[in-house]
């Protein structure tokens, strides 16, 4: 008890602890708004800083929703043609699940892709004739050939590629970046999200591919919409100009301070730090997505759609606008790669729509020198099968959804150059060498931004969770 008196008595207190009152004043003078509850900083990073140094600064994810076909873009297999019509044996297969669109079939007839193929670049990669400005950024990209994935339908498979898990819920990949390594610039989120248009009636995307989960809300990716009000409630409404909204703002953050002190929940300060956000945003978003001032030879190199809101070129020049003010993570969704029949007509006009756009993003981020410390991402959520699903038809067949391989590339910061990695079967089935898993792909990415997959967690429910779960290991061939 003597012992307990001694430690708790007031001259001890201070003098124990007067390294630590003066650490608070410091604090205090240094930033006023983090002490004793009050608003801390939208995005601050939960690591402080990267494990290690990062190759890797911002990242621009071209996500192609609906699963483009390989087969009739990447992964040229001349044996399909040479067995044309002819039924995909039952070894190559071997018992795999199907989804319910084909598992009925009796046959399953091959079918060679009917456009034509060239190789491209020091690593020789094979790209269609439908993707001729791709093939020209060959020379920059390093080719995944083996992509594969645990799901077989489109929303569990967008959501197992975006956030690790299959079901919904948990932290999306932006999530996690905006989570560990914070933002760069305290006037735009860390985590941005774009969505073009798509086909009608294609795959829906769902604010679960862009959720925070559990983690705090400030770490949402935030929505930019074409048009004049690109973030919902942004702007301020009728009769409040700007010096209302501030006054408004220092009330309701006195107001949420007092409740802070009795019900002890986070939550308070992540919603006034996303009010503080959103007011900093009223005069840097109009900026930054402001293209009217672009020089033409920019909207010519991103081709005639980039002129029109909305469209994934448009998107693009977006995501290079907004890596220039230092945004992490840009995340664009492009929908309409569902082509279970039909495909030759219908793959057409959807790689047109993104083919130039894609590959003027990685040469106007290279001529800026953005290219050096960000990496471009390319790809869907699985691929496409061998053999026709329904009639078969040389001017016309479609194929099923096909987790077992697949093609994404990616270009920039951290990864080899004209390199083609994994090999598939004679049929585009099967990996035959190097394979790379979801998990896999989603731990080499963390990486390259100095983040250590296993070591970026965060506890709910009694349990520690991160994006790759308890799996993924780091593709070090990858790495430049």
């Amino acid at each position: 008890m003597d012992e307990l008196h001694d430690t708790l008595s007031r001259r001890n207190f201070l003098g124990q602890s007067g390294a630590g009152i003066g650490a608070l004043a410091l604090a205090s003078l240094l930033n006023p708004t983090n002490l004793f509850g009050g608003t801390a900083p939208a995005g601050d990073p939960a690591l402080g800083k990267p494990h290690f140094p990062p190759k890797v600064k911002r990242v621009i994810y071209l996500f192609q929703s609906g699963a483009p076909s390989q087969l009739d873009l990447y992964d040229y297999k001349p044996k399909l043609e040479t067995m044309w019509g002819q039924d995909l044996p039952a070894s190559v297969r071997n018992g795999q699940r199907l989804t319910g669109m084909s598992a009925g079939q009796s046959k399953f007839p091959l079918a060679a892709s009917t456009f034509k193929f060239k190789q491209h670049g020091p690593g020789q990669m094979w790209v269609s004739e439908l993707l001729p400005h791709i093939a020209g950024i060959a020379p920059e990209a390093t080719f995944i050939r083996t992509m594969n994935t645990d799901a077989i339908n489109h929303d569990p498979a967008i959501t197992f590629i975006q956030t690790g898990s299959q079901q919904g819920g948990r932290p999306s990949f932006g999530s996690w970046v905006s989570y560990g390594l914070g933002s760069d610039n305290q006037n735009m989120p860390a985590f941005v999200v774009l969505l073009s248009k798509g086909n009608p009636g294609d795959q829906p995307l769902y604010a679960k591919l862009w959720s925070n989960g559990f983690l705090p809300s400030v770490h949402q990716g935030v929505v930019f919409r074409s048009g004049p009000d690109p973030v919902f409630y942004l702007n301020n409404p009728p009769g409040i100009d700007r010096t209302s909204r501030r006054r408004m703002l220092d009330y309701l953050t006195k107001l949420h301070h007092e409740q802070s002190k009795h019900v002890l929940d986070p939550e308070i300060n992540n919603r006034m730090a996303q009010y503080e956000m959103a007011y900093r945003m009223q005069a840097s978003v109009p900026e930054t997505l402001d293209i009217a001032h672009e020089p033409d030879y920019i909207f010519d190199m991103y081709g005639p759609d980039s002129r029109k809101p909305g469209t994934f070129a448009a998107n693009c020049l977006l995501a290079r606008k907004l890596i220039e003010k230092d945004v992490k993570f840009v995340q664009l969704y492009h929908q309409g790669w569902d082509q279970h029949g039909n495909l030759p007509s219908a793959i057409k006009p959807q790689a047109k729509s993104i083919d130039q756009a894609s590959a003027a993003l990685v040469n106007d981020l290279k001529q800026r020198g953005l290219l050096d410390d960000t990496l471009v991402i390319w790809g869907g959520e699985f691929g496409r099968g061998p053999y026709s699903q329904g009639k078969l038809t040389r001017e016309n067949y479609g194929r099923d959804h096909h987790p077992r391989a697949y093609t994404i590339w990616m270009a920039g910061a951290g990864v080899k150059k004209g390199f083609v990695y994994g090999e598939t079967d004679d049929f585009g089935y099967n990996v035959v060498k190097d394979p790379v898993h979801v998990h896999d792909f989603q731990a080499t990415i963390m990486h390259l931004m100095g983040v250590d997959h296993e070591k970026l967690t965060f506890k709910h429910q009694g349990r520690r969770y991160r994006l790759t779960d308890v799996h993924g290991k780091v593709i070090k061939p990858l790495l430049a």
